[in-house]
């Protein structure tokens, strides 16, 4: 993103205005050569001209620098008396330094398009993973925002989604233990099991126990393949809101941050982490515990991963979003609007960390509106 907004910075209404500064450092050094003495002669210095349009203009146009600025030195140094002129030496300078910036343009806009294709398979890959969600999905306003440590990677191995079906809205938040393309495959595989589970299944504790399985068989997928994925596993919340209990949530916590209603009037955890993470369920021989939560209809429901938890100072002090958000939202009770907590615990991690996060990062939250557009449909 950051290559990308670097290089709208040399364009203007579409076009590029690359060429601009060294045509400008052209005309400087041929109308300085001219106007020194003798003593003074600086036209060899135009072999800095293709080099510069070397690093940010196209290879024709680089080229077509190094043409002119031989031109242009013939015809500079022509005009001198004969002891006065720079010679062939600096003839064969300027035209070896037009060459090899033509050669180096040539290689960096190889590397540049190459890196270009590399970061529109990154967006694809986190489109994938993280798709777009409607704006008020099945029946839930809502906000997220996704922050890589990886700022080139995009993607990682935090992931959420909201799946609408005959059973009402489930929400995932979750994060998979590790970096790389390791978790962004445990991800991938855990979201599309809960897209097909959350909108299948009746019981929400079964859309759980499916996730289970999906985690093990990943990672025995994974190790058959000889992959170091044997000790995966992912921290994860889950949630339902049943379609015939507006005040109510249903959610199982897979040994994740646990969730914080806010509201106007404040806000409050909701069950601790009582479950074991994705991947480590046959460590015990309980199932996990669905919890019945009261919800208002004025609270947001607001999960984040250990990304933001776990943002230091330069200090090492962690980040204490509840502590700050009690006092914000006690301060304007509006904030407990999904975009602008959000927007807060986003902005307040990044002034913490001073934008240098040790580990992706999610902020997500929601509150009911009514009943969505697609959950809606099926019911009637």
């Amino acid at each position: 993103m950051e290559y990308r907004r670097r290089r709208q910075l040399l364009r203007v209404r579409g076009r590029s205005i690359a060429w601009v500064l060294p045509l400008l450092l052209l005309a400087a050094i041929a109308l300085l050569d001219v106007n020194t003495p003798e003593r003074f002669r600086i036209i060899s210095w135009i072999v800095l001209v293709p080099g510069i349009a070397a690093a940010i203009c196209g290879v024709w146009t680089t080229a077509a620098f190094g043409v002119v600025s031989v031109v242009t030195y013939v015809a500079v140094d022509s005009a001198w008396p004969g002891e006065y002129q720079a010679g062939l030496a600096d003839f064969i300078l300027v035209a070896l330094g037009g060459a090899l910036a033509t050669l180096a343009s040539a290689v960096r806009v190889r590397r540049e398009r190459e890196r270009l294709h590399i970061l529109d398979i990154a967006e694809t890959t986190r489109r994938t993973v993280l798709r777009p969600l409607p704006p008020n999905w099945a029946g839930l306003e809502h906000a997220g925002v996704y922050l890589a440590a990886d700022v080139d990677a995009r993607v990682g191995g935090d992931f959420y989604d909201i799946q609408p079906g005959p059973h009402g809205t489930r929400v995932l938040v979750g994060d998979v233990q590790g970096k790389g393309l390791g978790a962004v495959e445990a991800a991938a595989a855990l979201l599309g099991t809960f897209r097909e589970a959350g909108y299948h299944e009746a019981d929400l504790l079964t859309v759980a126990e499916r996730l289970e399985v999906r985690m093990h068989r990943h990672r025995l997928h994974s190790a058959s393949l000889g992959h170091d994925d044997a000790d995966r596993f992912a921290t994860a919340v889950l949630l339902g809101y049943p379609p015939d209990d507006p005040d109510t949530v249903e959610l199982v916590n897979f040994g994740h941050e646990p969730p914080l209603a806010v509201g106007p009037h404040g806000l409050r955890a909701l069950p601790d982490a009582d479950g074991l993470p994705l991947g480590l369920g046959d460590l015990v021989d309980e199932p996990p515990r669905v919890h019945r939560v009261p919800l208002g209809h004025e609270e947001t429901l607001l999960l984040m991963t250990d990304g933001v938890t776990e943002a230091r100072d330069r200090a090492g002090e962690f980040y204490e979003p509840g502590r700050e958000l009690a006092r914000a939202v006690a301060a304007d009770p509006g904030l407990a609007e999904p975009r602008r907590l959000v927007r807060r615990v986003r902005d307040g991690v990044l002034r913490h960390s001073r934008g240098h996060l040790a580990d992706d990062t999610t902020v997500f939250a929601m509150r009911r509106v009514g009943e969505g557009p697609v959950q809606g449909r099926l019911r009637s």
